[in-house]
This record gives C-alpha cells, structure tokens and sequence, in this order.
C-alpha cells in the first residue's frame, strides 16, 4: 500500500481518537487450523500498524473480520450463523465493517452467495491478498463501497516484523504453502493453491529475529511440511531445514504441523531422534485404518505402511508422543473398514487426535462418490471411535503421573483463572497453581492427576 495511503488511514483514525478520546477497534473471529491463526496475526498487525487495537467484544469494534476455514461443514456453517447475527448490528451501527477472508473466500459460489445473501458484509480477500487490507479499507471509507480482492496465485510475501503473535513465548512460521496431495476428501488444494515452498534462507532469518524478540518456541507450519523444499529452485528436504533452524540461538523448542505419512523418510525419523531441540510430539494423520477406504481417500500409503512407520518412530524416538487425525462415515465405508480403523486406534496408542465425522466439501471427488453412510450410522461409529481413542488419551496421560515433567507456561487457564496453563515437549497440556509473571517462562511441574485431555500439576521449580 502506498505510504501516502497509510498516513491518510493512520490520520484519519487519530483525529477520531482526538475527538472519542479512544482508539478504533478490531475484533478478528479465526477458524480452522494454526495457518489461519498465523494468517490472522498478520492482519491484527496491519490493523494495528494503522491505528486500530484489538478488542474481543463485537459491540465496540469498529471492524470485525472472519478469518474462515473450508475443511469441514461445521466451521462453514458456524461461519454463516456468526455472520447472520451481525446484520442488526450493522443496521444499528452503519459504520461498522464487516469482512471475511481466508480459505472460504477462494471459491467463486461461497462469495456469490456471500454477496447475495449478506449484503451487510463490506470486505471480501483471499488467503494470497492479506497484505492489501489496509488498502481494501482505505478504499472502502472513501468510496463507501463494497470491495473484493481474491487472488489464486500465492504470493509469498512474509515478514516477521509484521505479525502481532498471541503466544507468550511460542511463534508460528509458514515454511510453506499449498498442497498437491489431493486427497479426496479435502478442499485445500482447490483454496491454498500449489504447494510453494519459502527460500530457507529467508525462513532462518525470520527465526533468527524471532529469537532476538525472546521467542523461544517455534511452530512451523504447512499443509504437508515434510515435503518442503521439493518446488525451490534449489531444492532441500525437510530434515535439512530442521538442521540449519536448530543452529539458531535462543530457539529452545522446535515443533512442526503437519506431517503426511508417505513422506516420513528415515532420515526425518532419526534427526527428530538425534535433536536437542526438536519435540518429541508427531502428528501423523491416518484418517483411516482401512486400505479401501485409504485408497479412495488417495492417501497413497497402506494401513501396514503406516504401522510400519510407527513402529518405527517408536524404536528411533523416545519419549514418542503421537496425534493424528481421523475420519469416519466416509462413503463406502463398512462396519469392517470402520473395524479396521479401531483395531489401528488400539494397536498405535495415540497421546491425541482429532476425530471427524465425513462432510462434503464442494468441488472435492469424495462429493460426488456413491454409497453415502447414513448420519445414525456415522454418529454411532463417531462415539465408538471417540470411546476408543478417550481411552487411550487418558492412559497415556495417567503414565505421566508422579513424574516431573518440564513446561513452557503459555497463559491462564482457560477454565480457572488461579490456574496457569503450558505445555511440555510431547505437547501435553499441563495445569498448575502459580503466578502470572510465570507465562512465557519454561518450568517444572510435578504431575499428580490426569484426565484424558490434561495433566494437572504443582510447580516445583521455575528454569529461568
């Protein structure tokens, strides 16, 4: 955006803060996974950078944004409901801008309707036009008008010095975008785009700054980070990046979402093994334990593949903690594929999981597949499947009991306010009693109960 532009905005919203003795406010509502919550650090920083400050109440916003998500119909749904709710608001309060952006906005029929049915709504971007809001709201107070910008091409423009990141000490980094998997079920590659992978050199310069501001964590992120380097010009593999970031000081944890596991080469499994600073937690989705079902999911590995790779990991790596994601109710699925998927569930033994009931996505080959299931079925397979894998959460986190484990304190609890909340090396979730002046710091904690989500400890000893 042009600087003449950005005095213009930054001007126009100190002469409003002159004249309410207050600032504008924006409320940004995220959905989906941790790219978006990156993406929707981006923005806060471009609002922030033209005179806005954050708020979580959508009565005094003076801008509220829809970060959206295209990976399942509940979020989608969510969405439109949220967005129904604030056309009284709107009406009442005329100035008020209103905008959706993220994966959602890439499809053409999705912004039709959009346009169509929610009139209320001011501003439209895509996943690739984050960097052109300020511009988009400049030219929507001046003109007064509706505005859109989707492009479909990425463009990679990434700044570390441009994001307002919400964890105390832990930063997230896009290594990469897009994805070329294709798996039937999924729409990302129809909304993110080809998989493009950042130069590394300009991944560790943005590691190397974060460490400077006294991040300490990093989360890299991507759709399939194990494929990163395959589109440079010259290319690298994954575990070569991992090399070079943990030569970075003052990076204590490095962590990565999410794997896919055709690309899970042995080299990968013996680095994280062999690392200083790499956790110890994988997610690895399976989505299912059937090999029909894999194979016309175009998963492109076998259920015996995949429990090869795990055992594996588990030989290689100790303290091994797996995640992964699954689905149920795909169509074609049997009570014997479904079978299948439990006995998988039982013999890996996973730390956590995101278990999903199938839902068509527009535009993807698993929508127009034959064989639907039935929602009674689906929703008694989805509470089996829960059932099994409560269960192995909850004995995975008992094991951890008596031992003394060590945490990065990430905030207050969501659900007790006397209570801190942080997250070992495995990605545990782990609650305590203790001070607000611990958040951001690494200590150690002495668990005495679990449950199938959390661990619940005392502090026994603050590292730093």
């Amino acid at each position: 955006m042009r600087t003449a532009r950005k005095t213009e905005l930054n001007n126009w919203n100190q002469e409003f803060k002159n004249i309410n003795h207050k600032n504008r406010k924006y409320l940004i509502k995220t959905y989906g996974c941790q790219m978006n919550v990156h993406d929707s650090e981006r923005i806060a920083f471009l609002l922030e950078d033209i005179g806005y400050e954050s708020t979580e109440n959508q009565n005094e916003a003076d801008i509220i944004l829809y970060n959206t998500c295209m990976i399942r119909e509940n979020a989608e749904v969510k969405v439109y409901g949220h967005l129904g709710q604030l056309k009284p608001l709107k009406k009442e309060r005329p100035d008020l801008i209103i905008g959706l952006c993220g994966c959602m906005m890439q499809l053409n029929d999705i912004r039709n309707t959009i346009k169509k049915k929610h009139s209320h709504v001011d501003l439209i971007f895509g996943t690739n036009n984050i960097n052109e809001l300020p511009d988009m709201i400049y030219k929507h107070l001046r003109d007064n008008q509706f505005i859109e910008s989707i492009e479909q091409n990425m463009k990679i423009v990434e700044d570390a010095k441009e994001v307002i990141h919400g964890e105390a000490a832990r930063a997230y980094i896009n290594i990469m975008y897009g994805c070329e998997n294709f798996c039937t079920y999924c729409v990302v590659p129809y909304v993110r785009g080809k998989e493009t992978s950042r130069e590394p050199i300009e991944i560790l310069k943005e590691v190397q700054y974060l460490a400077d501001q006294g991040f300490t964590e990093i989360m890299l992120l991507g759709q399939n980070v194990n494929s990163y380097g395959q589109s440079l010009t010259n290319p690298i593999t994954f575990t070569d990046l991992l090399k070079q970031i943990e030569k970075v000081e003052g990076i204590k944890r490095i962590r990565f979402m999410t794997s896919h596991p055709k690309d899970c080469p042995q080299e990968l499994i013996d680095w994280i093994a062999a690392s200083k600073k790499l956790s110890t937690h994988i997610h690895l989705p399976v989505q299912s334990g059937s090999n029909k079902i894999l194979k016309k999911m175009n998963r492109k590995y076998t259920r015996e593949y995949y429990l090869d790779l795990v055992r594996r990991m588990k030989e290689k790596i100790p303290n091994l903690s797996l995640s992964t994601d699954i689905i149920v109710g795909f169509p074609g699925e049997t009570e014997e594929d479904f079978q299948d998927t439990l006995k998988l569930v039982d013999e890996v033994g996973y730390d956590q999981g995101f278990m999903f009931i199938y839902s068509e996505r527009p535009g993807t080959v698993a929508q127009k597949m034959p064989e639907k299931i039935s929602r009674d079925i689906q929703l008694n397979r989805f509470q089996l499947l829960l059932d099994h894998m409560y269960d192995s959460f909850k004995k995975k986190n008992e094991a951890y009991i008596g031992k003394t484990v060590e945490i990065l304190v990430e905030s207050v609890s969501k659900n007790n306010p006397d209570r801190l909340s942080g997250r070992t090396d495995t990605f545990k979730l782990v609650h305590f009693l203790g001070e607000k002046n611990l958040i951001g710091k690494y200590v150690q904690i002495k668990i005495l109960s679990a449950n199938s989500f959390s661990l619940f400890g005392e502090l026994v000893e603050r590292l730093e």
